[in-house]
């Protein structure tokens, strides 16, 4: 059995040094870390998504979220299987955005879509056995 735990923003932090009166051209950019998880009795990873927001380069907005997916012992984690969890843990990592920026410059802003090419399935895969 494949359990998630709740996504908890970890870090939103506007750079409001950084925030002018008329925003420039906004971009921004998502990273994915993934560590091993294991107890005595589960294995699992920890997912850490971090996305900045950039106005004409500079920093407005750092936003972290994290949580976990805790998995039996014997059940086998696959690619496809994997691959779903990461969507997974975007589309967590993307609503929470969409519920924090609502009244903020951001809240016509939305985060790219993820790029499951840059994801390196071949090793994550063996911190679930």
């Amino acid at each position: 059995m494949i359990e998630q735990t709740e996504m908890i923003v970890t870090k939103w932090y506007f750079h409001l040094s950084n925030i002018g009166n008329t925003p420039g051209r906004l971009s921004n950019s998502t990273t994915m870390e993934v560590m091993k998880k294991r107890n005595a009795i589960k294995k699992g990873i920890a997912c850490r998504l971090s996305c900045r927001f950039l106005d004409n380069g500079e920093p407005i907005l750092d936003y972290v979220a994290e949580h976990s997916y805790v998995i039996d012992f014997d059940e086998t984690i696959n690619r496809n299987e994997l691959l779903r969890m990461f969507r997974n843990s975007f589309e967590n990592f993307e609503e929470k955005f969409e519920l924090r920026k609502l009244g903020t410059m951001l809240q016509h802003e939305r985060l790219r879509p993820l790029d499951e090419t840059v994801i390196d399935v071949d090793n994550i895969l063996p911190l679930l056995v």
